[in-house]
């Protein structure tokens, strides 16, 4: 790339130019840009397979990128119909199989959601937000159809069927645009009753050639309507996560904020329109007609050439291109100057403070002075639904994340023992990560062996060299996710170094002291301390053999292939198929062919899950993270669980897929009952618990298990399993 770009980290695909809402303040119709008119409706089959292919082209050029952000949007992307969205979901998830994970988004008006539709979006895994601007009377001021109709009663019916039980998983959150004559306790009472994993409140669209209402007699009228919300949604508890407060917090404690309406980060968004023009974000459209162009398009040019546009340039450069009124403030690092379209000015550019600038200010003082909220003091439990919904075999979308949030937590308490018992170099930079990019750190130590190395280390079963070095490891997986530097030298008598769910490095013989950094998102080895820095690549003349860690990518679920993680040892017995030895023995690292051939059954049999275990998709879906190969033991396969290893199975391979999608069941069951086990003492002795755990495996009557060597929670598990 040229010198100064940034790669892309947000695409945002316009898959149709046109909405079946007629809002007065939308960017995209009520503005300055009317480009829209002239724009396909729908996104051709051409543009759109472009638009994967140069996704995944950037992706592959810049391997520091863990994760893209793939955006459908509109107009309103619900009119490209279901199947279209489906394919290219499913475009997307193949062209960047192996080269990173995708994040794949929506954002709706709602009104063309239907219970397929929801079902199509929770088996694609498109996170999906709906527009909706509070209650009735907010809402239809503004979001009405082209007959003047408000859209409330049919936006509120969509937000509860996709936030019901069976389609949660894939509600994203809504999205409120505000305005001050609506009553912000109204508004805010009205989302929070639908209970919505996120609120988003944006402001709406201005420049200083286009101002927002102003009554000088009540200054700063967005701040006062945003503080009153915020007061409320503090009182309240903060029942869910909203971008714009959550962001100030962020830029206070020195992180990245979760919003480009504020904070300093350079942009990383762009937008490919239904024709395949390439574009920078489009509330430029706000600014004047063409403001959002390039000149670039999807079928001439990659996001490469985009990113070195001056409009991408000019946004980057951190605080020194801010006017010099955002430069002086004291609040500059966490406004950033506010949304970079806000600050336009026909006479002079951007070279402006936001047209908000009194509202953020008076709003950021606000939340800096507002106390720390404590930390929830959070207790893992499970409904009395939930409980039954596990006991009955398959476990709906509460329960199954109420058993991964406790395994997290478990996970977390190991690794906070481990660091205080280790205290170094290693459990420093980890806290540090921690504090300062959470979300990042918390994926990392979600790492299904992660669980296992840290029993073995509670346990006092690993030398401290050992421990030390699997912190420094977990350190740096974390690292090349926030894109920080990050270095750790490695033990002397290290011959490997595995950073969880990115790759495993091992060391030629005779290596000497070996360093390895974490820098702009890649990872570079120094063997020797005279040695400077180098790339894997360059290192691999020197003996190093890097190895990325692989996946299998179907359209039912996505697991990472743990070949080579030397704490992949720990499974015991065998679910269903072969026997297996009482220590099943993991295989060796999966070559090319033999990789192709696990994808490919993995992906059969993921149509047969769907086709004949519909009802278990989820639990695999939101469970099952990671697969370690074993050594065959027959025709039939073979799968284990380990306890320590939340998320991972052990598979020896069948010969069938249809026999695959059965083992994968049974072993996603064995891990709900760990899980299980884990949040309730169900038995009062190991033999009870065994014959407890069988009869919930195998779904067979329980009337052999005796009530007096049950606790209450494997008394009602029983019970359920005998009705």
């Amino acid at each position: 790339m040229t010198a100064g770009t940034r790669a892309f980290r947000q695409f945002v695909l316009k898959m149709h130019s046109r909405c079946d809402l007629a809002c007065d303040h939308c960017y995209v119709y009520r503005h300055a840009d009317q480009s829209w008119r002239r724009r396909p409706q729908v996104v051709p089959d051409e543009v759109a397979a472009a638009m994967v292919s140069r996704i995944a082209e950037h992706a592959r050029a810049h391997p520091e990128l863990p994760r893209v952000h793939v955006i459908l949007h509109g107009g309103e992307p619900l009119l490209a119909g279901p199947d279209r969205l489906a394919r290219t979901a499913q475009d997307l998830r193949a062209a960047l199989d192996g080269v990173c994970d995708l994040d794949l988004r929506m954002q709706t008006n709602g009104l063309l959601l239907d219970e397929a539709t929801c079902r199509m979006l929770v088996r694609e895994r498109i996170s999906t937000g709906i527009s909706l601007d509070g209650d009735r009377a907010s809402n239809d001021r503004h979001r009405k159809r082209a007959n003047g109709a408000g859209s409330y009663d049919a936006v509120v019916r969509a937000v509860r069927l996709l936030g019901s039980p069976e389609h949660r998983g894939a509600f994203a959150g809504l999205l409120c645009t505000i305005d001050v004559q609506n009553d912000p306790v109204a508004v805010y009472e009205a989302l929070a009753a639908l209970d919505p994993p996120r609120v988003d409140f944006l402001l709406p669209h201005a420049t200083w050639d286009r101002p927002p209402p102003a009554d000088p007699a009540r200054p700063a009228a967005h701040a006062r309507w945003l503080i009153t919300v915020h007061d409320r949604w503090t009182a309240d508890g903060r029942p869910f996560p909203v971008r714009l407060f959550d962001s100030i917090e962020a830029g206070r404690d020195g992180r990245e904020s979760f919003t480009e309406a504020l904070g300093l980060g350079s942009p990383d968004l762009v937008v490919v329109e239904t024709d395949g023009e390439i574009e920078q974000a489009d509330w430029l459209k706000t600014a004047g007609p063409g403001a959002p162009a390039t000149g670039f398009h999807v079928l001439r040019n990659s996001f490469d050439e985009a990113a070195a546009h001056p409009g991408f340039l000019a946004q980057g450069g951190g605080a020194e291109t801010l006017s010099r009124q955002c430069r002086e403030c004291s609040v500059v690092r966490i406004c950033g100057g506010g949304l970079y379209g806000h600050r336009h000015r026909a006479a002079n550019g951007f070279d402006n403070p936001s047209v908000y600038c009194e509202d953020l200010f008076r709003l950021i003082g606000h939340v800096l002075r507002a106390p720390r909220p404590r930390p929830a003091r959070r207790t893992h439990t499970l409904t009395a639904h939930g409980f039954d919904s596990l006991a009955a075999g398959d476990g709906d979308t509460a329960a199954l994340r109420a058993l991964t949030d406790a395994e997290a937590s478990v996970r977390r308490m190991l690794l906070t023992a481990l660091c205080a018992r280790y205290p170094g170099p290693e459990a420093s930079a980890l806290a540090h990560l921690d504090r300062q990019w959470p979300g990042q750190t918390a994926r990392t130590v979600r790492h299904p062996y992660l669980g296992t190395w840290a029993v073995r280390g509670i346990e006092g079963r690993l030398p401290a060299a050992a421990v030390r070095q699997r912190l420094g490891e977990i350190a740096l997986a974390a690292a090349l996710k926030t894109g920080i530097e990050l270095s750790v030298d490695l033990p002397e008598e290290a011959d490997q170094a595995h950073l969880p769910g990115i790759g495993h490095l091992a060391f030629p013989a005779g290596h000497g002291p070996v360093a390895l950094l974490a820098r702009a998102g890649g990872l570079l080895v120094a063997a020797r301390p005279d040695e400077p820095p180098r790339p894997l690549t360059d290192a691999a003349d020197s003996g190093f053999a890097w190895r990325a860690v692989r996946r299998l990518a179907t359209r039912e679920f996505s697991v990472l292939v743990e070949d080579t993680d030397r704490y992949r040892d720990g499974f015991s017995g065998g679910l269903g198929g072969d026997p297996l030895p009482a220590s099943p023995t993991p295989a060796p690292a999966l070559d090319e062919a033999e990789h192709t051939r696990w994808l490919r059954q993995f992906t059969e049999a993921a149509v047969h899950l769907r086709a004949r275990n519909a009802g278990r998709g989820p639990g695999v879906r939101a469970l099952f993270t990671a697969c370690t190969p074993l050594r065959s033991t027959g025709p039939h396969g073979q799968v284990a669980a380990d306890p320590h290893a939340f998320g991972a199975l052990g598979v020896a391979l069948p010969d069938t897929a249809v026999a695959l999608a059965g083992l994968i069941v049974e072993g996603v069951q064995q891990m709900k009952f760990n899980a299980l086990a884990d949040l309730f003492d169900l038995a009062g002795d190991d033999e009870t618990k065994e014959g407890l755990r069988s009869a919930y495996l195998d779904r067979l009557p329980a009337r052999a298990i005796p009530h007096d060597g049950l606790t209450a929670a494997g008394r009602r598990m029983a019970d359920r399993l005998r009705g």
